[in-house]
């Protein structure tokens, strides 16, 4: 996808709970393709205008799983946290 794209993804995927700047995506994708967790590639969209397309990387996905099961961990432990204690 393209960075507006991508945009519009994560908005519409997180039912509009997340809503990221396109000023905050783009050094974002470009710490990604410097850490080869993605790759990109110029391509003219449907309007006829160039864009840079990115893709993520198999070293990228290895990445995104182990960053999902370190959310998931931390997610459990603040559910711990906040679970009213047992008596």
């Amino acid at each position: 996808m393209h960075g507006y794209a991508l945009v519009q993804h994560i908005k519409q995927q997180s039912n509009e709970l997340l809503q990221v700047e396109e000023g905050s995506l783009y050094p974002t994708l470009q710490r990604l393709l410097k850490a080869n967790l993605v790759k990109a590639e110029w391509q003219t969209s449907q309007t006829n205008r160039r864009v840079r397309t990115y893709q993520i990387t198999a070293a990228g996905v290895k990445h995104l799983d182990r960053e999902k099961s370190r959310l998931h961990r931390m997610l459990q432990g603040i559910t711990l946290v906040l679970s009213p204690a047992e008596s």
